[in-house]
């Protein structure tokens, strides 16, 4: 593999504000998940019985036999628990995302009038409760197409968001690919929306919990009380909202399903939660069709350069002169395990240091060799590089007296014959004074240090150009 797949760069160290409606600090996503229905059941085709987040500890699957109790806890969803959270949030006023299984909304449509009635969104969770991971493409690519067009027969209009949760390497891709979508939810990997670029496609991605998730009452490590429960919710509120105080306004996402959620001791917890929230200024409380909306206005996509999705002759031609006259080194880091962390500036300048790291002692030297004098011959001629020109023209090297050109001229010559190579210092760092003071200083070192010295000048300057090239 030497293109690896996995973004670890994100938003980086400077996330942009999310400039929240009202100036919020933090926006809190409420989403029910409702899967009461369209969990694995022999009764909607499947091979055995749900075995996945519910109070059962520890359950397993029955092949081919209906698991009464399991049916009986996940009916408790739809037939109490639903209706508790319901009649809270709608008391709140606190709009809410529904993660709608498909087969399950058709089972259940008093509960959709209410999510309706309620103003909520519904938006997709899949045709069933069930798992991706082993679906062939093909399989799962019509699995998403019925969920899309059940999901509109029954509720009266097509989602705009989606969230499987028992997902495949897949799903993204192919639910991005649609192009049915506002949103999507199948990762974990930030506080805050950002786009993903799936061909021609520019999908917004809201990521999704599973930490500040009730569903952490049915796994381990997990929650035993309500009081744990809130007191997550607490902790993980502060911290945001102290952040978003500060400027940097991040989005909390809380997941939370009927059957678990609903019962009267886990849900104490949410509603001192709630409580707790809404005691604070500057608190949105969005659906995640409003969060999207939000994001496409004030923070659209914009499409760049991308270096490691780039072929050989385009990556070379672009970043071939970054090493002054040495384009094989960008032809041998092209061949390195690039990825979405080597498209900014320090990501690609990264790759190619070590590639000049890695080289031959001939080599690296070759590199020193082929970086002009300061306002030197190639200068006066005006046979510079674009690169060098412009970076000995920001310190003024191009307007010297006849007596300063004299000056470098001569420290030229007895430092290229002291050390075998020009003196190379990052022009930009320095002022025209400066330069001369370390021309002075570094001609009395020994040719180890100045090889190493100028190495790493090099490399500086290739950072600097990069950074006028990428983010």
């Amino acid at each position: 593999m030497n293109r690896y797949p996995r973004d670890f760069t994100g938003h980086g160290a400077t996330p942009p504000d999310a400039a929240w409606p009202g100036d919020a600090k933090i926006a809190v996503s409420l989403v029910l998940n409702y899967e009461e229905g369209g969990e694995n059941n022999i009764l909607h085709g499947d091979a055995a019985s749900e075995a996945f987040l519910s109070d059962i500890a520890g359950a397993a699957p029955w092949p081919g036999q209906r698991h009464w109790n399991m049916e009986s806890l996940y009916d408790y969803g739809a037939r109490a628990g639903f209706w508790r959270l319901h009649r809270l949030f709608t008391g709140l006023g606190l709009p809410v995302t529904v993660y709608g299984v498909a087969s399950a909304l058709a089972r259940n449509p008093e509960q959709v009038a209410a999510m309706q009635a309620a103003g909520w969104e519904i938006a997709s969770h899949g045709l069933k409760w069930v798992e991706h991971r082993d679906m062939a493409e093909a399989d799962e690519r019509a699995a998403i197409t019925e969920a899309i067009r059940l999901h509109t027969e029954v509720v009266g209009a097509a989602p705009r968001g989606w969230y499987t949760g028992r997902c495949s390497a897949n799903t993204v891709r192919l639910t991005a690919e649609t192009a049915a979508f506002d949103w999507i939810s199948d990762t974990y990997d930030d506080d805050l929306p950002y786009w993903r670029e799936v061909g021609p496609r520019d999908q917004l991605v809201i990521p999704y919990t599973l930490e500040a998730n009730d569903m952490r009452f049915a796994t381990a490590p997990g929650y035993s009380t309500g009081e744990q429960f809130f007191q997550y919710l607490k902790d993980s509120f502060d911290v945001l909202y102290a952040e978003g105080a500060a400027g940097r306004a991040k989005m909390f996402t809380i997941g939370l399903h009927c059957r678990l959620i609903g019962r009267p001791g886990k849900f104490a917890g949410l509603q001192r939660f709630l409580d707790y929230a809404r005691g604070h200024d500057g608190v949105w409380f969005p659906r995640r069709i409003d969060i999207a909306r939000h994001w496409a206005t004030w923070h659209p996509h914009q499409r760049r350069i991308r270096p490691h999705q780039m072929d050989r002759a385009s990556f070379v031609a672009r970043f071939g002169g970054v090493f002054e006259h040495s384009p094989w080194i960008a032809d041998r880091a092209f061949d390195l395990e690039l990825g979405p962390a080597h498209d900014s500036a320090i990501g690609l300048h990264n790759a190619l240091a070590r590639v000049f790291r890695s080289a031959s002692p001939a080599e690296r030297l070759a590199v020193l060799q082929a970086h002009p004098d300061l306002a030197g011959k190639l200068a006066q001629a005006r046979r510079l590089t674009p690169d060098s020109a412009s970076e000995q023209a920001s310190a003024a090297l191009d307007a010297l007296t006849d007596a300063e050109r004299a000056t470098f001229q001569s420290l030229n010559a007895a430092y290229t014959a002291r050390h075998g190579f020009p003196f190379i210092i990052a022009v930009r760092d320095h002022d025209k004074a400066g330069i001369l003071a370390a021309f002075h200083t570094r001609l009395a070192n020994d040719t180890e240090t100045e090889l190493a010295t100028a190495c790493a000048q090099v490399e500086r300057i290739a950072a600097l150009r990069l950074k006028d090239m990428l983010p």
